[in-house]
C-alpha cells in the first residue's frame, strides 16, 4: 500500500458516520473470555449507556470500540465503514477517562484546543472558546487543572473530547472520582451536553442510578453478554433475568410453580402462598417461576388488609429509619427475606418492631415473572445493600 493510500484509507476511516455496531464480536485473553459473542447497535446520536459489575465486559468492550484491544473475532463498524483492526488515532472515536489526563502545564484552554492544534486547525482557540461555552467554563480559561474542582475538570475533559467532532464519544467510569452529591450534578451536565451537541455518547458504568438518569438505552451485561438492553424505564419496571431485577435496584423475590391461568394472570404457588403475575409481565408462562416485586409497590400492616390484591404473611427482622421512609427487613413464611419501603407520612407511624407479625400487599399488576435460576435463588436471601461511597 503507498503511502497516499494509506493516508486516504485513515482518512476514510475518521470520516465515518452513522449507528455503531459491533457484530458477533468475542474478545478472549487466554482461556478467558471476557466478551462473548455481542450483537447491539448504537443509534447515532443517542445515549447509550453499558451497565454491569466488575469483569462483566463493559470496559473491555469500550476500549475495542476505541481500538485500544483489537476482537478475537467479529467486527466493529461505523455506518457501514469497518474499523475492525484500525489504531485508536485512525478512528472518529474520543474516550473521556476517569482520570481526566489533562496536560498539568498547559492552561484550561490550551488543554481543550490541543487536539485541533494537533490536526493544524488554524482556529484552534476559537473551536476550544465554543467548547469551553458549552460546558460553561469560558471564565476559567487562564487557569491551570490544578486550580479546578473535580467536576471542573470532568467538564474540560468532555470539552477536549467534543472539540476534535467525534462520531463517538466513550465515556470509561466517568464520574468514579467524585462524591455523591458532584456525582449527581454532573450527571444533569452530561445529558444537557449530549443534548446540545447531537453526538452519540457511549457511557460505561456500574451505578445503575448513573445509567438510569443519563441514558437513552441501557445495556446490562453478564459475564461478557448482554442480559437486556431497553430504555431505563422499562429496564426497571420490567426485568427479563432475576440478574437484571436485582442489578437495576432492588428486587424482592418467591420461587414457586405455575399452576394455572386467571384471564390475563398466570396463578402461581409461592410455597404455599396462591399468587398472581401479569401474563405479560412474565418471561416464563409454565413451570418453574421465580416472582418478582419491587419493594416499593410492596405495604406492610399489622394485620391482613382488606381489598383485592395478593398477600403473604412476615415477620419483621429489622427496621431502619432513612429520612424520607423507613425500611423494613421481613422474613417471609417461605424464609425469603424481603424489603418494604413504608413513607413517612404520618406523624405517628405504625408501631412495627423486630419479631412483629406483618401482612405484606401487593397489587398484582405490579408483580413479574423471570425463569429460576441461581441469581434468582440467591435474590430470595435478601437484598443487596449498593455502596455509594
Amino acid at each position: 500500500m503507498s503511502l497516499f493510500t494509506a493516508q486516504k484509507s485513515e482518512t476514510g476511516l475518521r470520516a465515518a458516520q452513522g449507528d455503531l455496531r459491533l457484530e458477533a464480536v468475542t474478545k478472549s485473553f487466554g482461556d478467558f473470555t471476557a466478551v462473548d459473542d455481542l450483537t447491539l447497535r448504537v443509534p447515532r446520536g443517542s445515549f447509550f449507556a453499558l451497565l454491569g459489575p466488575s469483569g462483566c465486559g463493559k470496559t473491555t468492550t469500550l476500549r475495542m470500540v476505541a481500538g485500544l484491544e483489537q476482537p478475537t473475532s467479529g467486527s466493529i463498524l461505523i455506518g457501514d465503514t469497518d474499523l475492525t483492526g484500525s489504531r485508536p488515532y485512525q478512528r472518529p472515536v474520543n474516550t473521556v477517562f476517569q482520570s481526566y489526563a489533562l496536560f498539568p502545564h498547559l492552561t484550561i484552554r490550551e488543554n481543550v484546543a490541543f487536539g485541533p492544534k494537533r490536526h493544524g486547525e488554524k482556529d484552534a482557540m476559537a473551536q476550544a472558546d465554543q467548547a469551553l461555552e458549552l460546558v460553561q467554563l469560558t471564565h476559567l480559561a487562564s487557569r491551570k487543572p490544578a486550580q479546578l474542582s473535580g467536576g471542573q475538570q470532568q467538564r474540560v475533559a468532555v470539552a477536549r473530547a467534543i472539540v476534535n467532532k467525534p462520531e463517538v464519544l466513550l465515556l470509561d467510569e466517568p464520574l468514579g472520582a467524585l462524591d455523591l452529591k458532584l456525582r449527581r450534578q454532573m450527571q444533569v451536565e452530561l445529558k444537557r451536553i449530549q443534548s446540545e451537541v447531537g453526538l452519540t455518547f457511549i457511557h460505561v458504568t456500574h451505578d445503575q442510578e448513573e445509567a438510569m438518569t443519563m441514558a437513552d438505552t441501557v445495556a446490562v451485561m453478564n459475564a461478557g453478554r448482554i442480559e437486556q438492553m431497553d430504555d431505563p424505564v422499562a429496564l426497571y419496571d420490567l426485568p427479563k433475568t432475576a440478574f437484571v431485577a436485582n442489578f437495576v435496584g432492588q428486587t424482592n423475590m418467591g420461587i414457586g410453580d405455575i399452576t394455572g391461568t386467571d384471564g390475563d394472570f398466570l396463578v402461581a404457588d409461592i410455597s404455599g402462598t396462591t399468587v398472581r403475575i401479569p401474563k405479560s409481565r412474565s418471561s416464563v408462562q409454565d413451570g418453574k417461576v421465580a416472582l418478582g416485586v419491587r419493594p416499593e409497590k410492596v405495604t406492610i400492616h399489622g394485620k391482613q388488609p382488606e381489598g383485592a390484591g395478593d398477600d403473604v404473611r412476615a415477620t419483621v427482622v429489622d427496621v431502619s429509619f432513612i429520612g424520607v421512609a423507613t425500611q423494613y427487613l421481613v422474613t417471609t413464611a417461605s424464609g425469603s427475606t424481603w424489603s418494604v419501603y413504608a413513607q413517612n407520612l404520618d406523624v405517628e407511624p405504625e408501631s412495627l418492631r423486630p419479631g412483629s407479625e406483618v401482612w405484606l400487599r401487593w397489587q398484582s399488576a405490579h408483580a413479574f415473572g423471570v425463569p429460576v435460576d441461581d441469581d434468582a435463588i440467591a435474590a430470595t436471601k435478601g437484598p443487596v445493600v449498593e455502596d455509594e461511597s
